[in-house]
């Protein structure tokens, strides 16, 4: 893990050292072997094939689009949540590796393209779209969103702590109170998701289509407002914002979190549960996309909890622990390939069916990399438990390795190729697809294999 930030080493108080059947040394030797193997693979195969390509040296910020071998692509719209991830990405990559100085230059870059561009002079906020050049798109339904806010702000406070640019810090507090303002939930906690570009909440009304998740709220954009509190918090300890982190950490563990150890995807604003368990199959999967069990957000979230807690100080919180066991557990039981590896995209529970049913076998690239990160860290925590952990870390960088790292181009496929072998030529970078997820895996594990957790 990145040291100095949100994804530093999760201490936990306590010595976690893995010991499998064979004696220590050679449990070294093992983790160590890793350790070389993912750091060639971040160096060789991952930053080098995004930085300093992706800087937009002619418009600023980044640019998104890119095709399988690298090319730039055509379409070269902005977006808030992948430029404030480059920006996160080349802070750390910074601060990893000081001795390559482009890693803080395109840190800069990108930085004065959030702030000049991105932030909204007049109403305030993060415009979630811009075209290459800096433009708000106004066809964009989203004008404004907590998910793309709570990115803004994860990548400030990771670019502050790279750069000790006071500007960062004092934009992320800015996009902190914005969501305090508009986005918060003081009746039932939380925020909302979609907000208009002066802010005001989207309201669902009869004419709002089943398919539409304007109105709700959901887990994604709550498991990344307390990944970008995290991280805010790691610099900036206000009393108002250790607030809200903790009840983030409340609110996604005791509530969203279902009792079978999964994330319900949306929900009503008093945080009802968003379900179409009883309607027919046909209706299920056409709000696939609002009501499935997403394996990948699970185990991504089992971390993020656990980083909250430790950014929290929180000592002896067994009871996250136990929630984020728990969904990594179940994610295991019935959404993992247990044969090749990777976690499934989706399950759902079909009325009067105990255990949930794989709808979506594709494995996705970011949710094999939180899957990496996760498993590796509870392979640490309970290393005699009986689903070795560690097998499955193993298993899953086989996985990685062979089905969506390309080497011959660089970076990662979308999706497996084991599942999707269309991926092989499908486009690198997109608004959406960044080195953040599988970067930001591989580097917590470098460290997590190097230094005894202590």
């Amino acid at each position: 893990m990145s040291s100095g930030s949100s994804s530093k080493t999760l201490t936990l108080g306590l010595i976690f050292v893995f010991f499998s059947s064979c004696d220590h040394q050679q449990t070294e030797n093992i983790r160590e072997n890793y350790a070389e193997i993912l750091e060639y693979s971040i160096q060789h195969e991952m930053l080098n094939k995004w930085y300093p390509l992706a800087y937009d040296k002619t418009y600023g910020g980044y640019i998104s689009a890119f095709e399988y071998d690298f090319t730039p692509s055509e379409n070269q719209h902005k977006m808030i949540v992948s430029q404030a991830r480059h920006l996160w990405t080349t802070s750390k990559a910074a601060m990893n590796y000081p001795d390559i100085d482009h890693y803080r230059e395109g840190a800069d870059h990108g930085f004065l393209f959030i702030r000049d561009k991105f932030w909204d002079s007049e109403h305030g906020g993060f415009h979630t779209l811009l075209d290459q050049e800096g433009n708000v798109i106004s066809s964009n339904p989203d004008s404004k969103t907590a998910y793309g806010n709570a990115f803004g702000i994860y990548g400030l406070a990771a670019y502050y702590e790279a750069s000790g640019n006071e500007e960062a810090l004092d934009l992320a507090q800015k996009a902190f109170l914005w969501l305090e303002e508009n986005s918060y939930d003081a009746e039932f906690g939380g925020y909302f998701q979609n907000l208009a570009v002066d802010g005001t909440p989207l309201e669902r009304n009869e004419d709002t289509p089943s398919t539409s998740t304007i109105g709700y709220k959901d887990q994604n954009s709550s498991i990344h407002l307390l990944e970008a509190f995290s991280e805010l918090y790691h610099v900036w300890k206000d009393p108002l914002l250790k607030r809200r982190l903790e009840e983030l950490l409340v609110l996604i563990r005791d509530t969203i979190v279902q009792p079978e150890g999964y994330l319900q995807l949306f929900l009503y604003p008093d945080w009802r549960p968003v379900s179409f368990r009883d309607s027919s199959e046909s209706i299920i999967q056409m709000h696939h996309a609002i009501d499935h069990v997403s394996y990948g957000h699970d185990v991504e979230t089992a971390y993020l909890m656990m980083e909250a807690s430790e950014v929290l100080g929180l000592e002896n919180d067994t009871k996250t622990w136990e929630i984020g066991k728990k969904m990594v557990d179940h994610a295991l039981e019935f959404g993992w390939d247990d044969e090749v590896g990777g976690f499934y995209d989706g399950g759902y529970y079909f009325k009067g069916e105990s255990e949930p049913r794989v709808v979506k076998d594709t494995k996705n690239w970011w949710a094999q990399a939180e899957g990496l990160n996760t498993l590796l860290i509870f392979a640490d925590l309970y290393p005699d438990d009986p689903w070795d952990y560690f097998s499955k870390f193993e298993l899953q960088w086989t996985y990685i390795d062979q089905n969506l790292i390309d080497h011959e181009h660089g970076e990662w496929y979308s999706g497996g190729i084991d599942k999707q072998p269309n991926y092989k030529t499908s486009s690198k970078g997109n608004i959406w697809k960044t080195a953040y997820h599988n970067y930001r895996s591989l580097a917590n594990c470098v460290k997590r294999l190097k230094e005894p957790q202590i």
